[in-house]
């Protein structure tokens, strides 16, 4: 076998070979660093016209994907493979691939409507997918990113937020805050009510428009009870919630106001509730024994 020969003759093919890998090698780099620059540029230009963060990590992410596909069609026709082929072969697996992954294109054409109607946006405070609450982070291509209120990221599919309800508590500028108050029977209701709404106009970042409402809510087995509801800013929720729970303790306490509690007649070996020792229901029978359970 004559070696050199073969050498002689392959050599060349090794070459043209070799030199297209480089040249691929090169190809790609430059590509990848041009569609970096792309990606970049596009990201800026948005922000500087003050597109939404979430449409512009959408419409990013889009392209970085558009130009990666032209990449690899580039590299393939610098291989010489025919490129009409090779579309109408990305074509059928395109197929294949959306019947076995169609969960993920449902999220992919729900993220698409998600930014189209902007039921929320990145910073929003929401319960979506049947009870997930948090703050939305990062509304991605197939999933939206929430940070739930003790500190856990949590993602959720965009078809499932699509599909459900929706709650937004930052589409408006405050939300309320459901409290409630409850009073023991012979306490003035009145008073209790000009002494919460006086102290929770104090409590820090609470709204002055529309201002704190306090009213008798109902009366129940304990007395009179009063719904407390400030407003204020989602942000400050958390913070408004206890202390409203700590400053009614607060105001009752200073006003001597008697602890609530619940009477209750043993009659028969039967409990009937009774409020200062008229019964609410049941008959007179002899021999009754009246017991109070204070809560």
């Amino acid at each position: 076998m004559n070696v050199g020969g073969w050498m002689t003759a392959t050599m060349p093919i090794v070459m043209q070979i070799g030199l297209k890998i480089v040249g691929a090698i090169i190809l790609y780099i430059i590509g990848r660093w041009l569609i970096t620059v792309a990606v970049g540029l596009t990201s800026r230009v948005l922000t500087a016209r003050n597109f939404d963060p979430t449409l512009q990590r959408y419409l990013a992410n889009i392209l970085g994907v558009v130009l990666n596909v032209v990449l690899v069609v580039a590299i393939l026709g610098y291989f010489g493979v025919e490129t009409t082929s090779f579309a109408a072969l990305l074509a059928g697996v395109g197929l294949a691939v959306g019947a076995a992954w169609s969960g993920l294109l449902s999220n992919f054409a729900a993220g698409a409507f998600l930014i189209i109607f902007r039921p929320y946006k990145v910073g929003d405070y929401v319960i979506v997918a049947g009870g997930v609450e948090g703050t939305i982070t990062e509304i991605g291509l197939f999933n939206t990113t929430l940070l739930s209120p003790d500190n856990v990221a949590v993602i959720v599919g965009n078809a499932k937020v699509s599909g459900d309800t929706i709650r937004n508590f930052s589409a408006h500028a405050y939300r309320r805050v459901e409290r409630t108050a409850q009073l023991a029977f012979g306490v003035d209701p009145l008073d209790a009510i000009a002494r919460l709404k006086a102290a929770l106009a104090a409590i820090p970042n609470v709204a002055v428009d529309p201002p704190p409402a306090v009213e008798i809510l109902d009366f129940n087995q304990r007395g009179i009870l009063l719904a407390v509801r400030p407003y204020c800013h989602t942000d400050h929720y958390w913070q408004v919630y206890f202390d409203t729970n700590k400053l009614i303790a607060a105001t009752f306490g200073t006003a001597g106001y008697p602890p609530p509690f619940v009477v209750e007649e043993l009659r028969n070996g039967g409990r009937y509730p009774s409020v200062s020792g008229a019964p609410i229901g049941g008959s007179d029978v002899a021999g009754q024994m009246a017991t109070n359970r204070e809560h």
